[in-house]
């Protein structure tokens, strides 16, 4: 992977982090990753080595300043109010300027992207999961690693032809923070509409861990 470059996208605002592949160009796969409540752009790009080196990674920041909800000197993409419920216009917002980053991608990337793919920890998957959900055939699949199914989100129906992409859903057995109830909550939520979902579960708390992402690549290998 090349070095990291930083930009704030036009019509959405976002900034970003990109690291692309030197050989990166037209139809190449885009990660898109979203980073967790109190973090930033920066932090989900530890990544890049984990993934296929002929993968873009893009991790966009979250537009609401986490300080003004006590979430610390990070950034936020919606505020929480408990279990699985949201501020559900905040959620919104966040959602349309991803609409309007996502539609930037040739622009940022300098290049027509192939298949788009949108996660993210914690409230970045908790996100990328609406987004998914709420925008079908926007996106190739969504990664949820550690976050949660918003009440508030609708469940569509997963055989609607060409329209809600395939989930991964990563999520710790010990999580303290999204406890592992509100996985098994969302996840039957998606599977009663018919989602087509992997989940898999790890012996861990509130983080990530390389075998999730492994586990999430293997997923979309097996896509169209």
């Amino acid at each position: 992977m090349s070095g990291i470059v930083s930009g704030r996208a036009g019509a959405s605002g976002l900034e970003y982090d990109l690291t692309s592949p030197r050989g990166a160009g037209a139809g190449s796969t885009v990660m898109v990753l979203l980073h967790g409540r109190g973090s930033h752009k920066g932090d989900l790009q530890a990544l890049g080595p984990v993934l296929p080196e002929d993968w873009v990674l893009v991790t966009p920041q979250a537009p609401y300043p986490g300080a003004e909800w006590g979430y610390g000197p990070g950034w936020a993409w919606y505020r929480y109010v408990a279990e699985d419920r949201v501020v559900e216009e905040t959620l919104e917002a966040s959602l349309a300027m991803l609409d309007d980053f996502l539609g930037e991608l040739p622009e940022v990337l300098g290049f027509a992207p192939g298949r788009i793919v949108l996660g993210g920890f914690s409230q970045g998957g908790t996100s990328s999961l609406a987004y998914g959900l709420t925008r079908p055939g926007r996106i190739a699949a969504a990664l949820n690693f550690s976050g949660f199914l918003p009440a508030s989100v609708d469940v569509p129906d997963g055989e609607v032809v060409g329209g809600v992409p395939p989930v991964f859903w990563g999520h710790g057995q010990s999580d303290p923070n999204i406890p592992f109830a509100l996985a098994i909550r969302g996840r039957d939520r998606l599977k009663g509409a018919g989602v087509p979902l992997v989940a898999m579960d790890y012996p861990i708390g509130h983080w990530m861990v390389p075998d999730e992402i492994h586990d999430a690549v293997a997923m979309i290998g097996t896509l169209p």
